[in-house]
């Protein structure tokens, strides 16, 4: 990729919101005077010495960041190849990336006066956060959740309960992410005067996907310094996983301009091909508008949000940030997608080896981690973002593993 290419992926999104084609804002009106608030705030916390400083105390003496960077020396003999190093974002308060997001705009609501947040959440880790923010700043929060994703989060939901939070079990739909989304947008328009909305990933209309990934970019900037200080220089490749794309955005973007850095986001491949099961958008959507955004969307053939399948709750959305989709078609990020065997693979392999838990979404990451490594020179560096620990998730998986023994048994009978 040239370097005219490279500044132009990085300088994103326009005034309009608009990553390339993508982006944008089709909201209804009703939203527009609280978006164009939201941007404004934003743009001047920005540039405000007094906010910058507030948000990076906040992220160092309760949220503990920076997180490590670690060399997974197991898992890179597993492998055979390049070495790999996980960035720990599992080390968070929390357990995650999320908290990153959640309190930068936490920070936002209280710089527009608004005395409440509101927030949606898929697998339960940006339930937590955003129920976490909303403690330490003294916030009522309600978050909206699916209840399929409340069936399987049950540890999240007590959690989030524990802090003083409403869970809102959202029964429409296919009771997962989608739906949490679609209904945390229907309140926020009647009652945007006192509420602010924290969407937890890199969708939703402008500003939100530019304001998760800046608050998540963190994660990529550290990954720079923790390279060039432990390994002397930049690493070779770097991937994450990408539902909405959080984590991604934030690892991916302070990498945009260092073309020899290969970046890789992973998808949820499920268990099958077909629509409905799967959540791979960028491997199988085409551009569309889901939830306020023009992005990849997984639709039917008559142009309807396609319903989605994954093993990981968090990764379980039919659609995917805009700058995804401006990465994609720009060849920046080589996108591929992971099915729900593999994963529960990883899952174990990763806590075996490493004595490290994943979360479902990161346990897709780590298996094309691994893949990527074991093609590469023993001199090249593999960093993987390690977005979540794996104690929400335990109980699912005991369940799905349990249930996939059976079947094999019945199989080979």
């Amino acid at each position: 990729m040239s370097s005219t290419l490279a500044n132009a992926v990085s300088a994103v999104p326009d005034a309009r919101g608009r990553f390339g084609e993508f982006g944008g804002r089709f909201v209804p009106e009703t939203l527009m005077f609280a978006l164009e608030q939201l941007t404004d705030a934003y743009e001047s916390a920005k540039h405000d010495p007094a906010f910058q400083d507030e948000f990076r105390r906040i992220l160092a003496d309760y949220v503990g960041r920076p997180s490590r960077l670690y060399f997974a020396e197991r898992l890179t003999r597993e492998a055979g190849g390049a070495r790999i190093y996980l960035k720990r974002e599992d080390m968070n308060h929390t357990g995650a990336h999320k908290i990153n997001n959640a309190i930068g705009q936490a920070l936002l609501t209280q710089r527009m006066g608004k005395k409440r947040i509101i927030a949606e959440t898929g697998a339960g880790q940006h339930g937590v956060a955003s129920a976490t923010a909303g403690a330490l700043f003294g916030l009522p929060c309600r978050v909206y959740m699916g209840e399929e994703d409340i069936r399987r989060q049950e540890l999240n939901v007590f959690r989030m309960k524990a802090m003083g939070t409403e869970v809102f079990p959202v029964t429409s739909g296919s009771r997962t992410l989608r739906d949490a989304v679609n209904e945390a947008m229907r309140e926020w328009m009647s009652t945007v005067e006192d509420t602010h909305y924290i969407i937890g990933s890199a969708i939703g209309p402008h500003p939100f996907p530019m304001i998760v990934r800046d608050f998540q970019s963190m994660i990529g900037q550290e990954i720079i310094e923790q390279s060039n200080e432990q390994i002397g220089r930049l690493p070779d490749a770097v991937v994450a996983c990408v539902g909405g794309g959080s984590n991604a955005a934030g690892t991916f973007y302070p990498f945009v301009d260092h073309e020899a850095v290969e970046l890789i986001g992973v998808e949820a491949g499920g268990h099958a091909k077909g629509l409905g099961t799967h959540a791979a958008t960028l491997m199988h959507g085409q551009p569309g508008v889901l939830h306020g955004t023009f992005t990849y969307v997984l639709q039917d053939d008559d142009g309807q949000t396609a319903d989605v399948h994954s093993v990981s709750a968090g990764l379980d959305y039919p659609a995917v940030g805009p700058e995804h989709s401006y990465w994609k078609d720009s060849r920046r990020v080589r996108y591929c997608s992971v099915t729900d065997n593999e994963a529960l693979d990883a899952f174990y392999l990763c806590s075996r080896l490493e004595g490290i838990l994943p979360a479902l979404e990161t346990a897709h990451a780590v298996v094309e981690t691994m893949r990527v490594a074991s093609k590469r020179s023993k001199d090249d560096v593999v960093v993987l973002c390690f977005s979540g620990r794996g104690d929400k998730d335990c109980a699912e998986v005991a369940r799905v593993m349990t249930e996939r023994d059976k079947a094999g048994r019945q199989k080979t009978s």
